[in-house]
């Protein structure tokens, strides 16, 4: 049923032959063809468009119980199937470590049952009547067919996020998947085998695709998870359509170790929190901010952490695997070349690994005597680098950690509860971990203040931008208002002749 090495396109049930343009996939580990796909023509677009409007009247028409019985039977399956080919197909594709792969793919069941009884529960508002014998409420619909473009990074789980809020709220879905993880989002597809035919299709394609998407007037609201530039394209192409758009737009995510941490933890932490997914995770930290206090200590300790990992292919015992590709590793070379030019210093990495010189694998890096005014410091590198700013107290690192554009995410270590309040209420940050970096909860938003992003991702926020408000007055014993027209003879007053209201 599933031919990697042959131009797919999928609209459910079925996998179907596109016509556009065949973009071959490479693997970032072995620079090998691992398959190809084929572009989404205009035409199969807009047959796709049609076919998930018509799906979605049904889908919309459903009680919410039902609708909710089959999101729940989409987790069943994802849970029940064998998610290997899924993750080796991601693995090949972008580069990550096998295990972070199958945990992806296996552990996305979570958002559909939350979203399933979220959107069930939660349904309107009634409120305080402004009129005896009115009853005043407002209810919750959705917003039609939506539009989830996806990044590379988590491409199954940032898609299940959205999509399940999407379809909890009675929309039909069209997802773009990234060029780098489209073989994997197509498997993955087959998941959604409960949903009605057509309510949910995956298009592959580049910029060109999600612009269609955006401007087409079947579609109705649209997310987004991809970089700054790229989200402030969508949110104006949204915005010209007026249509609502949650924009994840990455960041580059300070890490406090305070005078107060737990040096080992905070290390151990940190290299995760830094180093994951090569560090290509928009939650990555990659500005550290160090109290002069510890600050020897805690690089001591993070260089020890960080010699333990294992550069190498996903498919192999490796923690760090490649960049996605050749100009992704570009960035990070010419911001770590440039930082230690200005004299920052390298004290592991920085360098290409010489034992994997094929591939774009990069060594886990960090950086101290770094500067608040380096380019590191002020752009996204998404790299497996950690970039150390020595400051001299916690005040001065929550000022460093403030003064930038971003404002997704933000960790601290500390063991003072005074220090822990204090940075959660004074960070400019969506979202602030304190000992524990890169947690999330299907029950709390996601997503990032500033530069960051706009709407939010999970919770019950999650589902309001794939839903809009009716509010709804019923007299149920119409009576004539009095202050309808005309008005009383009384109501006016005289003028010089004339009458005014």
């Amino acid at each position: 049923m599933f031919d990697p090495q042959k131009p797919v396109f999928y609209q459910h049930p079925n996998y179907v032959d596109a016509t556009g343009k065949v973009i071959d996939i490479t693997n970032p580990a072995t620079l090998a063809h691992e398959g190809r796909i084929a572009e989404t023509t205009g035409d199969e677009l807009q047959a796709v468009l049609k076919a998930t409007k018509a799906a979605q009247k049904q889908w919309k028409a459903m009680d919410a119980k039902t609708r909710a019985t089959i999101l729940h039977r989409v987790a069943n399956k994802i849970e029940a199937t064998d998610m290997r080919i899924c993750a080796e197909l991601m693995v090949r594709e972008m580069g990550k470590p096998y295990p972070e792969a199958i945990g992806e793919v296996a552990n996305c069941a979570g958002a559909f049952r939350y979203f399933a009884e979220m959107a069930r529960d939660e349904a309107g508002k009634i409120a305080g009547t402004t009129q005896t014998g009115s009853f005043q409420y407002a209810r919750y619909e959705p917003v039609g067919v939506s539009v989830h473009i996806m990044p590379f990074n988590f491409p199954i789980l940032l898609m299940c996020w959205t999509v399940a809020a999407s379809l909890a709220s009675g929309n039909g879905c069209i997802i773009k998947p990234a060029l780098a993880t489209t073989l994997s989002t197509l498997k993955f597809m087959e998941v959604f085998e409960a949903l009605p035919e057509g309510l949910i299709a995956c298009v592959p394609g580049g910029a060109d695709v999600a612009q269609m998407l955006i401007a087409s007037p079947l579609t109705h609201a649209v997310a987004f998870t991809g970089s700054v530039a790229a989200g402030k394209a969508v949110a104006s192409a949204a915005a010209v359509q007026m249509k609502p758009a949650v924009i994840e737009a990455g960041g580059s995510d300070p890490l406090i170790v305070t005078r107060h941490a737990p040096i080992e933890i905070a290390a151990a932490g940190a290299v995760t929190a830094a180093f994951h997914l090569s560090g290509q995770v928009c939650t990555s930290a990659e500005r550290f901010f160090v109290v002069d206090e510890v600050h020897d200590e805690f690089v001591r300790n993070f260089v020890k952490e960080a010699q333990r990992l294992r550069v190498g292919n996903g498919l192999e015992k490796a923690e760090i695997g490649p960049l996605v590709s050749e100009a992704a590793r570009a960035k990070v070379i010419r911001l770590v070349d440039a930082a230690i030019a200005a004299g920052a210093k390298a004290v592991i990495g920085g360098k290409i690994p010489a034992d994997q010189p094929v591939g774009w694998f990069y060594e886990p890096t960090i950086l101290i005597d770094v500067t608040p005014d380096m380019a590191i410091m002020r752009e996204e590198c998404f790299g497996p680098v950690a970039a150390i700013c020595k400051v001299r107290d916690f005040d001065e690192a929550i000022e460093r950690a403030n003064d930038s554009e971003f404002g997704l995410g933000a960790s601290v270590f500390t063991t003072s509860l005074e220090e822990a309040m204090e940075a959660a209420e004074r960070l400019e940050a969506g979202m602030v971990w304190v000992n524990n970096p890169l947690i999330d909860n299907d029950a709390l938003p996601f997503g990032g203040w500033k530069m960051s992003g706009l709407g939010r991702e999970l919770s019950r926020l999650g589902l309001d931008t794939f839903r809009r408000t009716k509010m709804v007055i019923i007299d149920h014993k119409p009576v004539r208002q009095g202050w309808w027209y005309p008005y009383p003879d009384e109501w006016f007053y005289e003028t010089g002749g004339r009458k005014h209201t």
